[in-house]
């Protein structure tokens, strides 16, 4: 299945399915209406659908099969929301060690050209801070918990956070979780997930380049409204298949920025599930991102959006997430 929230005319958010191609809409609560004479609250939302568990996932898949012209409406006509918004609980892992290492780079590079002898300056710059987290990074997972109240979905405009000039995208997919666990063994782990989603991390850069030596993680620059863009749909872990072979590419206003593929992670969903549920429970509806592909934004190669832009980031078997990207807001 290809889950979605939609707003419909009156404003009220609503479940449904994409089908043909994603030009259509099944809605779930009106199909399980037509046919069963009343409402469900398994029906009401995503999340609802999915803390249901397999057997109200299984009764979605049929309603979707059998659905009456009457639940299904043109995808064109609705705005689109994240697949959950905001999801209980969210946080972005790194499992991208190309990521790291070419983020690391450009950034050392970048401080470098404000010198006056840049390669000078280069060859003078001590490694060690970035060199550990390297280090840390193959010990274990390393993930951040982020603002999960800025979630938004493919049919909101990005609204450009009034502290930065130097705003960047971030190529992730994620993972919900499906099902309560705790202490999940990695083996254990895959039946948890219920699906994917395109995850664009949106970065204030040069609001990163202050707060990252504070050595507690990213915080104002991805704390922001609009900063997390997931859509366009949520697909079950049935329908995608191996999440472990998908192919992934940025392009901004058509042209491509990079690219990668789902193979290259270090850290696979299961390494990290067995990791953060560690005397900790997880519950459904939870979001887990992958972390930036390697190649998967500006700031590896020194370029950055600027208002207007328009940001498409693909994986296969999922789709697009496009996103306007606004001007600056004004802050209250």
């Amino acid at each position: 299945m290809r889950l979605v929230t939609y707003t419909d005319g009156a404003g009220f958010e609503r479940a449904g399915a994409l089908i043909e191609n994603d030009g259509l809409i099944v809605d779930l609560q009106i199909a399980y209406r037509s046919m069963q004479g009343r409402e469900s609250p398994e029906f009401a939302s995503v999340l609802a659908l999915i803390e249901g568990g397999e057997q109200v996932l299984e009764h979605a898949r049929t309603l979707i099969a059998k659905a009456p012209s009457a639940a299904v409406i043109e995808r064109a006509t609705v705005k689109l929301r994240a697949p959950i918004q905001p999801p209980p609980q969210m946080r972005d892992c790194s499992c991208f060690e190309l990521h790291l290492k070419q983020s690391f780079a450009a950034a050392r590079r970048a401080r470098a050209l404000r010198t006056p002898d840049p390669e000078a300056t280069l060859k003078a710059m001590n490694t060690g801070a970035d060199d550990r987290v390297i280090e840390t990074f193959n010990r274990q997972p390393i993930y951040y918990k982020c603002n999960r109240f800025a979630v938004v979905g493919i049919d909101d405009e990005f609204q450009w956070p009034s502290f930065s000039k130097a705003v960047d995208f971030e190529l992730e997919f994620g993972c919900y979780i499906g099902k309560r666990g705790k202490d999940i063994s990695r083996d254990t782990a895959r039946s948890h997930i219920v699906g994917y989603t395109i995850f664009n991390d949106m970065s204030a850069r040069d609001a990163q380049a202050k707060e990252m030596s504070g050595m507690l993680g990213p915080a104002k620059s991805k704390d922001f409204d609009t900063a997390n863009i997931m859509g366009p749909c949520l697909v079950t872990a049935d329908e995608l298949g191996d999440p472990y072979d998908l192919d992934m590419v940025a392009r901004v206003n058509g042209e491509e920025w990079g690219r990668g593929n789902t193979r290259d992670m270090r850290w696979q969903f299961e390494d990290v599930i067995a990791h953060v549920s560690r005397s900790e429970t997880l519950y459904p509806g939870e979001f887990l991102g992958s972390g930036t592909v390697g190649n998967g934004c500006g700031l590896e190669q020194l370029r950055y959006l600027k208002p207007g832009d328009l940001v498409e980031l693909e994986v296969q078997g999922i789709g697009v997430l496009r996103t306007r990207v606004g001007t600056a807001t004004k802050d209250d």
